[in-house]
C-alpha cells in the first residue's frame, strides 16, 4: 500500500513538473521584452511654471512624480516591504512559500484566493498582465517575475514599484500618495503616515484614510506591528506611531502662484501640440509670466473690481442661519457648515455675522478667524437700486445687517475686513514686456472657476479713445505735427439707411472751438478725432493701422473709427501699445519660453521678435549704401542723419546683453531657465514699423494724457516716464487704461460680459485707472525713470498756443513744441485768432454737415 501512495505521489510529482515544464515552454516565448520597463514612461502630469520657477498649475488624471530608488526615504521602503514582501532581497522574485499558502487555501476551500504574490509579481502584473485572477495569469505572472529578476536589479524593480503602483485618490507612486494625502514629500511623512502608504496597495479604496479612517487605521497599525516584528523600528517608536491619529486628507500639488487664466492658456496650447499625450508625457512648460507680478495683477484687479461694486450699492446679503442651538456643543461647527456650502470667489471670504455694534460689526470667516468690520467698510453699502442709483445714506450697522447673516468679506487691514459683495462687473489685465512680446502677468477675470472666459484673450470690446494714439500716429506720420489746429465743434452724419442722424459729442458734451493735436489727444476730444480722420483717410488709416498688428476685419471704415469704435481684445490693444512703448517696433505676445520634455530635456524654446535698435539701424545703412550705388550719387548723408554702423556680432551682443540684465535683476538661483538661455537660442529681430521721429512725437503726447490729461490720476506713482491714454465708449459700456513706460506695457479693461452701461461717470480714468495704478505701483517698483531720448531728426520750436505756429517774441500764449525737422511751422502767430485757452470756453454755434 505504501509503495502504491509512493508511487502515485511521485507519479503526480512528475506530472506536475511535466506540466510546468510544457507551460514554461508554451509560455516563455509569449512574455514581453524585459527591456520595455528599462524604457518604461510612466505617465506624469502635464505642469505649469512661472518664469522664475513657482508652479503654477498641474493637468493630468494621473498623479505622479516619479523619483530615483536612492532617492526614496529608507523607513519608507521598509515601511512597503514590511507590508507586502520582507523577503523580497531574499526570493528570487517568487515567493515558494507564499505560493505554497495560496495552494493549501485552495485545496481546503476550493476557491482561488490572495497569497504569494511578491513585490515583482506586482510589478508584473502592473506592467503587462491584467488583474483578474486565473490560473493562466498567474502561471504567466509567476514566469515573468522570473524573467524580471534575471534582467533587472532589486533595487530597479523596487523603483518602478514604488513609482508605478496605485494609491488612490488618482495618485501613482508614493511621492504622489504622500502629496495627495499629506501634502508632503516622502521624507517629509511621519512613520505612521510612511505605514499608512505603505498599507495602501492591498486595496487602495477599502483602506483609503480619507474615504475609511476607521479601516485605514487598522491597515496601519498592521503595518506597523509588521516593521516592529521585523526590527525595523523601536518599541518607543512603534507605540508613538500607534498613538497618533488619522489625520489624512486630499491635498493638491500646492501652487506656488494662482494664475489659472495662463495656465489654461498654456494647456490648449500643448493640447493643440501633443494631443493628449500632453496630459502623461510629464511635460514641464515654463512660462514668461513673472510671481510677484501676477500676484500684483490679481490683485490690482479684485480691487479696482469691488471698488466699481461699492459706488454701486450693495445687493443684499449670501443667506442666513441660526446662530445659537441648545442641541450643539460647539455653535461654531454649524457656522463652519453653513459657511462650506457658500461658493468662494476671488478673493473674498465667506463669514457669518455674529454680533452688531452700532456701527461696527463683528464676522466669523470659514477659515476660523474673527474679523471686525468697521464702520468705514461698512457705510458703502447703501441699497442698490439700478448702476446709476442708491439708496440713502447709512446710519448703524443694522440697516444692512443682523446676527446670523453670511456675507463676504475682504480683508483690509489685519483683523479688519470690507463687506463685499461678488462684484458683477468683469475685467481684465495684462502686462507685456515691450522689448520681445513676453506676457509678465495676465488675469482675465476675477474668479477664474467662476468664468473660465478669459477677457484678456476672448474679449472683443470696443476700444474707444484708448484707440486714438493710432489715428493720431497715423496723422503724425503723413505730415501733421503735435501743433496743428482742427478745428473742435459740432459735426452731424447724414447716411441712408440711419434713421437718426450721427451726431457724435465730447464726454463733456461741450464744444471747443480750434485745439492743437497734443491738446486734442490729451483732452481726448473727439470731435478733433474724427475731423483729424477725415483729413488724412479712412482707408489710409485701417492700412496705417495694420502696421501694429489690428485685423483689417475689426476696423470699421467710417469715421465712427476715430472714436474708438472697431473691436479688439485687451492683448491686441497691448500689442499695438509696445510699439510706442519701444520706438516703434512690432512684436508679438508669447507666453511659454520653454518646454522641458519627460527626461528633462528641453524640446521647445521661444524665438520672440525682439527690438534691437543696432540691427535695425545697420540694417538701414546697408539700405541706404545700397540705394546710393545704384542711384550712383556721390553725395553722403548730412551728420544729423548718419546712423552709427555695427556689425552683426555687436547687434546680437546687444540683444544678449539685455536677456542677461534681465536674468539678473531676477536674482535666480541656477536653474534650469538659466542653462537654456547659456546655450545658443535662435533670434528674430523685431521689424520697425513706425520711425523713430514719429514714435517719439507720439510719446510726448501720451506723456501728456497723464502730466495734464485724463490720466492725472497716475501721478500718484511719482514718476515722469509714463504714457497713456484712457478709453470710454458710448454710455461707458467699456472702461479702459492703456499705458507704458520703456520696460513694461499695461492695459487694464472693465466692463460687463454682455455688454451694457457701467453706470454715469464710469469712465476709463475712473473704472480702469485705478487697476493700471496698483499694477503698475508694484512693476515700476525697483526700476528708475527712463528718460526719452530725443533722436536725430526732432527739433524743440517756440510756437503760439492759440495758432500752432511760430511765436513772436513777445507773445504771452507760448510753449515749446517737437516736430520732425522737415515740419516745423513756417508762418508768423496770428495775434487777431480768437482765445481759446485752455479754460475750455464753449464754442458751440459751429456747426458742419457731412454726407
Amino acid at each position: 500500500m505504501v509503495t502504491i501512495l509512493a508511487a502515485s505521489f511521485l507519479s503526480l510529482l512528475l506530472l506536475g513538473a511535466l506540466g510546468l515544464l510544457a507551460a514554461y515552454i508554451y509560455i516563455t516565448p509569449r512574455l514581453p521584452e524585459i527591456d520595455t520597463l528599462k524604457d518604461m514612461q510612466l505617465q506624469v502630469p502635464l505642469r505649469v511654471y512661472a518664469y522664475g520657477g513657482e508652479l503654477i498649475a498641474e493637468f493630468g488624471e494621473m498623479k505622479r512624480s516619479p523619483m530615483e530608488y536612492k532617492e526614496f526615504p529608507a523607513r519608507l521602503i521598509q515601511a512597503v516591504l514590511a507590508a507586502e514582501d520582507d523577503r523580497f532581497f531574499e526570493h528570487p522574485g517568487v515567493d515558494y512559500q507564499g505560493i505554497l499558502r495560496a495552494t493549501y487555501h485552495l485545496v481546503r476551500t476550493g476557491e482561488k484566493g490572495q497569497g504569494g504574490s511578491t513585490i515583482t509579481m506586482q510589478v508584473a502584473r502592473n506592467f503587462f498582465l491584467s488583474r483578474e485572477k486565473t490560473y493562466l495569469r498567474k502561471l504567466n505572472e509567476i514566469f515573468l517575475a522570473l524573467k524580471i529578476e534575471g534582467e533587472l536589479s532589486k533595487q530597479e524593480i523596487l523603483e518602478l514599484y514604488l513609482n508605478k503602483i496605485y494609491l488612490g485618490k488618482r495618485a501613482y507612486g508614493f511621492a504622489a500618495a504622500a502629496q495627495v494625502y499629506y501634502g508632503k514629500l516622502p521624507e517629509e511623512l511621519t512613520m505612521a503616515e510612511m505605514a499608512m502608504v505603505a498599507g495602501l496597495p492591498k486595496a487602495p479604496s477599502r483602506y483609503n484614510p480619507v474615504v475609511n479612517p476607521e479601516r485605514a487605521k487598522i491597515r496601519r497599525d498592521y503595518v506597523l506591528g509588521r516593521m516592529h516584528e521585523l526590527d525595523y523600528i523601536t518599541d518607543e517608536q512603534y507605540q508613538m506611531a500607534l498613538a497618533e491619529p488619522v489625520h489624512a486628507e486630499v491635498h493638491g500639488l500646492e501652487e506656488d502662484l494662482e494664475a489659472p487664466y495662463v495656465a489654461e492658456m498654456v494647456r490648449n496650447e500643448m493640447v493643440s501640440r501633443y494631443g493628449e499625450a500632453a496630459y502623461t508625457e510629464g511635460y514641464q512648460v515654463h512660462t514668461t509670466v513673472k510671481a510677484h507680478l501676477q500676484q500684483a495683477a490679481n490683485e490690482s484687479l479684485r480691487r479696482g473690481l469691488l471698488a466699481y461694486d461699492r459706488r454701486h450699492g450693495y445687493r443684499g446679503v449670501e443667506g442666513h442661519i441660526e446662530l445659537f442651538s441648545n442641541d450643539a456643543v460647539d455653535d461654531t461647527e454649524s457656522w463652519q457648515a453653513a459657511l462650506r456650502e457658500v461658493s468662494t470667489s476671488g478673493n473674498l471670504v465667506p463669514t457669518v455675522v455674529f454680533e452688531l455694534e452700532e456701527q461696527a460689526a463683528w464676522g466669523y470667516t470659514r477659515e476660523g478667524n474673527i474679523v471686525h468690520l468697521p464702520w468705514e467698510q461698512l457705510a458703502w453699502a447703501r441699497e442698490y437700486i439700478d448702476d446709476n442709483h442708491v439708496g440713502p445714506e447709512l446710519e448703524s450697522a443694522d440697516q444692512i445687517l443682523k446676527p446670523g447673516d453670511i456675507i463676504y468679506t475682504v480683508p483690509a487691514q489685519p483683523g479688519c475686513s470690507w463687506l463685499a459683495k461678488k462684484p458683477t462687473v468683469g475685467g481684465a489685465l495684462v502686462s507685456l514686456n515691450p522689448d520681445d512680446g513676453a506676457i509678465e502677468a495676465l488675469v482675465g477675470g476675477f474668479d477664474f472657476y467662476e468664468s473660465k472666459f478669459n477677457r484678456v484673450t476672448q474679449a472683443n470690446r470696443q476700444p474707444g479713445s484708448s484707440f486714438k494714439p493710432f489715428v493720431y500716429t497715423a496723422a503724425i506720420d503723413k505730415g501733421f505735427t503735435a501743433a496743428t489746429i482742427i478745428n473742435d465743434a459740432p459735426v452731424v452724419f447724414d447716411a441712408p439707411g440711419l434713421e437718426d442722424a450721427w451726431r457724435p459729442e465730447n464726454y463733456s458734451g461741450q464744444f471747443y472751438g480750434p485745439t492743437r493735436l497734443r491738446q486734442a489727444l490729451f483732452k481726448s476730444r473727439n470731435l478733433v478725432s474724427i475731423r483729424l480722420l477725415r483729413d488724412i483717410g479712412i482707408g489710409y488709416t485701417v492700412r496705417y493701422a495694420q502696421r501694429f498688428g489690428f485685423q483689417r476685419a475689426s476696423l470699421p471704415r467710417d469715421l465712427s473709427l476715430a472714436l474708438g469704435s472697431g473691436t479688439l481684445t485687451p492683448l491686441e490693444l497691448a500689442r499695438g501699445y509696445t510699439t510706442f512703448a519701444n520706438g516703434g517696433y512690432l512684436v508679438e505676445p508669447y507666453l511659454i519660453d520653454h518646454v522641458l520634455g519627460p527626461n528633462g530635456q528641453v524640446i521647445m524654446t521661444a524665438n520672440p521678435s525682439q527690438v534691437c535698435v543696432a540691427c535695425i539701424e545697420e540694417q538701414e545703412a546697408s539700405q541706404q549704401a545700397e540705394a546710393e550705388q545704384v542711384a550712383g550719387s556721390e553725395l553722403a548723408p548730412t551728420p544729423a542723419d548718419k546712423k552709427p554702423m555695427v556689425s552683426k556680432e555687436e547687434a546680437e551682443e546687444e540683444v544678449a546683453a539685455r536677456e542677461l540684465a534681465q536674468l539678473k535683476q531676477e536674482e535666480m538661483e541656477p536653474s534650469e531657465r538659466e542653462q537654456v538661455l547659456q546655450g545658443p537660442r535662435p533670434r528674430q529681430v523685431a521689424a520697425r514699423v513706425i520711425n523713430p521721429q514719429v514714435a517719439f512725437l507720439m510719446n510726448t503726447m501720451m506723456r501728456d494724457v497723464i502730466l495734464q490729461g485724463t490720466g492725472r490720476g497716475a501721478l500718484v506713482l511719482q514718476r515722469k516716464d509714463l504714457a497713456g491714454k484712457t478709453g470710454t465708449t458710448n454710455d461707458q459700456r467699456d472702461a479702459w487704461f492703456a499705458g507704458f513706460n520703456r520696460s513694461v506695457v499695461t492695459i487694464a479693461w472693465a466692463g460687463f460680459d454682455n455688454p451694457q452701461p457701467l453706470g454715469d461717470r464710469e469712465t476709463g480714468a475712473r473704472a480702469a485707472l485705478p487697476m493700471w495704478i496698483d499694477y503698475m505701483r508694484v512693476a515700476l517698483a525697483e526700476s528708475e525713470e527712463t528718460p526719452l531720448i530725443q533722436p536725430p531728426g526732432i527739433v524743440t520750436v517756440r510756437i503760439d498756443t492759440r495758432t500752432g505756429e511760430l511765436a513772436e517774441a513777445d507773445s504771452p500764449e507760448a510753449m515749446f513744441e517737437y516736430f520732425r525737422s522737415d515740419h516745423v511751422p513756417t508762418g508768423k502767430a496770428d495775434t487777431q485768432v480768437a482765445e481759446d485757452p485752455d479754460g475750455e470756453a464753449p464754442v458751440g454755434d459751429i456747426t458742419e454737415q457731412i454726407f
